[in-house]
Order: structure tokens, then C-alpha cells, then sequence
């Protein structure tokens, strides 16, 4: 939990500092390289060492690095030496999510039992868009569990058209119907 809250701050004040530079899709790209470059677990555990002075990390993250925002970089530094390396993927989502809504497009992590067809995740996407005035970029996910139907989390909403809750409201009914 703490992890996401300190990951939210971050976001917010790197979305707003891209916002203002006119840098948004720029900071993306960038925060997509420092993910990718830390996700890497030799070079994760070499930053994340506190027998490796931090002179010496900088050196060794500025040349894979050198591409990105002077900015960026700093950010990179600021979180090994405060040790919260491992936030960097959760300032990205976060980041992600901040630009998503900047743009009006909302993210659905969908749950179905079977793989969608793109056409049905199209339509799929249609439709929760309606519900929630936005558009709807979806995020799939299999769950052979829920028998059926989908279950869609769309900000703080969840929608469970889902064959198994289905079945389970059934069960509550009858239940309560015998009593």
C-alpha cells in the first residue's frame, strides 16, 4: 500500500511536470525504458545494493539512459538513492492512467472465461464506454472460473456480468426461498 501511494505522488508530479513542457508522450516513452531497463534483475539487484556507492550506479545507469529526459534521469537516481526502486513500475501505470484520463479514455481490465475475438472486445469496449461517457481502452484477462459472461473493473466500478455470480446470487435466492 505504501508503495502505491508513494507511486501515485510520483505520478502526479512527473504527469504535471510533462503537462506543462508539453511533454507527454515523451515522459510515456521515457518511464516505458526505465521500467524495462529495471526490469532486468542482475541490473535491479547491482542499483538496489548498498555495498555499491551511488557515484558508481549513476555511472552505470546514465550511458543506458542517455536518451531520455535529463529529467527522467533524475527521477531514476531519486528513487535509488531513497531505495524505492521498485516503485518505478507504479509510477509508470500511474502515469498511464493520469495520461489516459487527460485524453478522456478510460481503462477496463476485463475478465472472461474464453479469449475475446478483437471484434467482441470492440464491442465490448462500445458498450462499456456508453455506461461510463468515456472511451473505453480494454485490458483482457482469461479466467476460465467464471464460467461466462465478464467481469469489467473501470475506475473504482465493477461490473460482473459473470455466469459464476450469476450462479451464485441463484444459489443465495433459493437458499433464502427454503428458510
Amino acid at each position: 500500500m505504501a508503495v502505491r501511494a508513494y507511486s501515485k505522488r510520483y505520478a502526479q508530479a512527473v504527469f504535471e511536470i510533462a503537462r506543462e513542457a508539453g511533454e507527454l508522450e515523451r515522459w510515456q516513452s521515457d518511464l516505458e525504458k526505465m521500467v524495462q531497463l529495471v526490469s532486468d534483475k542482475d541490473f535491479a539487484a547491482f542499483l538496489e545494493s548498498p555495498k555499491i556507492h551511488f557515484r558508481e550506479k549513476a555511472k552505470w545507469l546514465s550511458e543506458p539512459m542517455k536518451e531520455v529526459n535529463p529529467l527522467a534521469l533524475n527521477l531514476v537516481l531519486l528513487l535509488v538513492s531513497r531505495g524505492r526502486l521498485d516503485a518505478i513500475g507504479g509510477i509508470a501505470d500511474e502515469y498511464q492512467r493520469l495520461l489516459n484520463r487527460y485524453r478522456g479514455i478510460e481503462l477496463a481490465e476485463v475478465t472472461t472465461a474464453v479469449p475475446l475475438a478483437k471484434e467482441d472486445e470492440q464491442k465490448l469496449a462500445r458498450h462499456l464506454g456508453r455506461i461510463v461517457g468515456r472511451k473505453v481502452e480494454i485490458k483482457s484477462e482469461v479466467d476460465s472460473g467464471i464460467i461466462g459472461g465478464f467481469i469489467a473493473r473501470i475506475g473504482d466500478r465493477l461490473l460482473d456480468g459473470s455466469t459464476r455470480s450469476q450462479l451464485t446470487a441463484l444459489k443465495k435466492a433459493l437458499a433464502g426461498a427454503e428458510k
